[in-house]
């Protein structure tokens, strides 16, 4: 059963020639109960996407249904049954911990105790700062009570925008686990995130760059889905490595990834990994590692980037992966 279907939504900004073609032509659908990631740099899409799903935003082009409701016509249900956690931390920063669960629980009609819970796995992490101020939080408890107020009224679908930018690593891991934990509650969710290693966390993501989906799938299908071999080189400095490679072979996709460089070849290719240690032998490189790798969602962006414009990427965009 799907809870959100999206067709064709387009969305553009400005006007003559300032402007800007924000979503292009964008359509998927989400399974109820689906953690599903839309996973992009920033200015990729995804905000104006949620922006138009949230009913914040009419859409230029296109139509959309959360759980069977039309989303301009009947925006008002709609938000009834969504919650939506900010990527910035918008609560009320003068308010305790309570106050500001409290108020949120009463724009919908509801109490903490009607929703317990639902919010109890977080709450009770929360719970003992119940009377400090918001703005005197640390990250990952601003992160908790976001999602808290998010979910005071038992929202059918969740709309987290970029939820884990600036936060600790553990924060982040904790925060995948209650999003796990809410899944088996049945909540529907749509995840945007710029982080890779998040992607892989999710059920189906949508990898999207200048408002365009690129793909469509589950994370494991599109890393089995990469069509070359992709060999990972380390030589020394990375820079170094990275435009003698580009001096072997410019036909070949090279760039940088984390403390190495990688090589794709084509799998119907003749290709000696000895002819590459030779070469960069000769360029004076010492120390050399080449191996085989299996390709990465990092990868597979990289090569629908590469061949949905006009150049090749040289280096992986650090705001959309962890390296």
């Amino acid at each position: 059963m799907k809870s959100i279907i999206v067709n064709n939504l387009t969305k553009t900004y400005g006007k003559g020639k300032e402007k800007v073609l924000a979503v292009d032509d964008v359509s998927f659908d989400v399974g109820t109960g689906e953690i599903f990631g839309l996973i992009g740099p920033d200015g990729a899409g995804k905000t104006s996407i949620f922006r138009m799903l949230t009913t914040v935003l009419l859409p230029d082009f296109g139509s959309a249904s959360i759980e069977n409701l039309d989303m301009v016509k009947d925006y008002k249900e709609i938000r009834k049954i969504l919650g939506y956690m900010p990527g910035r931390f918008s609560l009320y920063q003068d308010l305790t911990i309570e106050e500001n669960l409290e108020f949120f629980a009463s724009v919908f009609n509801t109490t903490i105790e009607e929703n317990y819970d639902l919010i109890k796995d977080i709450y009770i992490q929360i719970e003992p700062f119940k009377n400090r101020r918001a703005g005197k939080l640390s990250g990952g408890m601003k992160q908790k009570l976001a999602l808290c107020c998010a979910l005071i009224h038992k929202p059918k679908v969740l709309f987290l925008d970029e939820p884990t930018t600036g936060v600790d690593p553990v924060s982040r891991k904790e925060f995948w686990e209650m999003l796990q934990r809410l899944k088996l509650q049945g909540i529907t969710m749509i995840v945007a995130t710029p982080y890779m290693d998040e992607a892989a966390l999710c059920d189906r993501i949508a990898l999207i760059q200048n408002g365009k989906i690129l793909s469509i799938d589950t994370p494991e299908n599109i890393s089995n889905s990469y069509p070359d071999y992709i060999f990972e080189v380390k030589a020394g400095k990375n820079s170094k490595v990275l435009k003698a490679l580009e001096q072997f072979d410019q036909k070949k996709n090279v760039y940088a990834y984390g403390e190495f460089v990688h090589l794709t070849i084509d799998k119907n290719e003749s290709f000696s990994e000895q002819k590459v240690v030779e070469y960069l032998k000769k360029e004076g490189f010492k120390n050399i590692e080449i191996n085989i790798v299996k390709a990465s969602i990092e990868d597979s962006f990289i090569r629908l980037l590469s061949h949905n414009s006009n150049h090749k990427p040289k280096y992986l965009n650090t705001s959309i992966t962890l390296v």
